[in-house]
């Protein structure tokens, strides 16, 4: 049977069961829309927990001493110039940068103009050194590199940090907002061995020093100031602390399928991981999965439902045009062709309900986040969108809508081929 044939019959039987074909395709709709929804609102969530809430590079191992150590005598435990070696040498470490924190409590008494409003504010600080390699990207002053003594030191924050300031205690406070080039050049007074909650390292004189903000990283401090290593070193020297062994490793793999061996091999070494936030990030994001696998497969179910309701509804109908169906074969129609119409008729309906369901998903996720952005009030890290729905899960929706309806019309097509002309026709 030519396509124009077969378009014209499809055309004329679904015009005649327009209301059959309306609930079908509604059917069809619903659990499509729902489908997409709800996969698009949990790959949104999931963006955001990746991207913003716990950035982090697949290929980073960070590297720490263990807890408890045994020292030598299990072959490892101190991130000394020894271990940074054997670190450096593991099969699928590309690079490697060692850190240091200041080994001495730091506080900040900042008094005068902050952003057009006069501000006091005392507070503790942490301060931790990395290489500049680790962090070459973010800075937007000067070199990253210790100045030497007098000298502000240069210091990055957190843009987390930064976030979470902007969005709860600027608001409370009736604070300026900030931005990282806003921010560049700021200076901030710190002074090590001094703190308003814990005591001072005893017969060690207070080293007042500045922190000039060059920049905002993903990779800094989330509670603190990031340094340079180099000024990290020459402080703790300053204090008369350990200078020579670091607190942190962080290795670079050539790939992220390397890392496993990387961190077996590390922890073989008697150092562990540090994958806090790792794990918390793949626990949230196992839960906005599950979360969402659930949702979706409610929404599989009523797919399913569909596809039965279009059963039902094509049986009933190729009861109804048994004489129909018995006169088009015995003009010449194929049991092939019989069965094609039927099919057909069921891609149409389902063609057009998950088409409909995927637009009005789309449409649905438009309005939530216009809702959101004007009604919800400002929190960290909040998405300007909290969907996301790359074109594989837009062209499924329909592909879904189509199979949906052609599973529920495969046996009707079928029953309707083995129609028996002469049988029928003599009632």
């Amino acid at each position: 049977m030519r396509l124009a044939a077969l378009s014209q019959l499809v055309r004329l039987s679904l015009a005649r069961e327009r209301r059959g074909a309306f609930f079908s395709a509604f059917g069809v709709a619903m659990g499509v829309g729902a489908l997409v929804f709800f996969v698009g609102l949990g790959l949104g969530v999931g963006r955001v927990i990746r991207e913003r809430i716990f950035p982090n590079d697949a290929r980073l191992v960070d590297v720490v001493p263990p807890a408890v150590s045994l020292g030598s005598f299990l072959g490892g435990g101190k991130l000394d110039a020894t271990m940074v070696e054997r670190l450096q040498a593991l099969p699928g470490v590309e690079k490697l940068y060692r850190k240091m924190s200041v080994r001495a409590p730091a506080a900040s008494l900042y008094q005068g103009d902050f952003f057009g409003r006069k501000m006091r504010m005392g507070m503790d600080v942490l301060a931790v050194g990395v290489e500049p390699g680790l962090v070459e990207g973010d800075v937007q002053l000067g070199k990253f590199v210790d100045p030497g003594p007098g000298q502000p030191l240069p210091g990055l924050i957190s843009t987390r940090l930064l976030e979470i300031y902007n969005n709860t205690f600027a608001p409370a406070r009736k604070l300026p907002t900030l931005t990282p080039s806003l921010l560049v050049g700021f200076t901030l007074p710190v002074d090590f061995n001094r703190s308003y909650v814990t005591a001072p390292l005893p017969d060690v004189a207070v080293i007042n020093s500045q922190v000039q903000v060059v920049g905002a990283s993903d990779r800094a401090l989330l509670a603190g100031v990031t340094i340079p290593l180099d000024a990290a070193i020459r402080l703790n020297r300053e204090l008369g602390q350990d200078a020579e062994t670091y607190t942190g490793i962080t290795l670079v793999a050539t790939s992220p399928g390397a890392v496993p061996g990387i961190m077996a091999a590390v922890r073989e070494m008697g150092l562990e991981i540090d994958d806090q936030e790792r794990r918390l990030a793949e626990n949230v994001g196992a839960a906005v999965t599950l979360t969402t696998s659930a949702l979706a497969l409610l929404s599989i179910l009523i797919c399913v439902l569909a596809a039965v309701n279009i059963a039902h509804a094509l049986s009933a109908s190729v009861r109804a045009r048994a004489k129909e169906i018995g006169v088009m074969q015995a003009v010449g129609a194929s049991r092939s062709d019989v069965r094609n119409i039927v099919l057909a008729e069921a891609s149409v309906v389902g063609v057009a309900g998950g088409f409909l369901g995927t637009v009005s998903a789309l449409l649905l996720a438009l309005l939530i986040d216009r809702l959101a952005i004007s009604y919800l009030p400002q929190f960290p890290f909040k998405p300007e969108s909290f969907f996301s729905f790359p074109w594989p899960v837009v062209v499924g929706g329909v592909v879904l809508g189509l199979l949906a309806a052609v599973a529920g019309a495969w046996f009707p097509s079928h029953r309707a081929a083995a129609t028996d002309p002469a049988r029928t026709l003599a009632g």
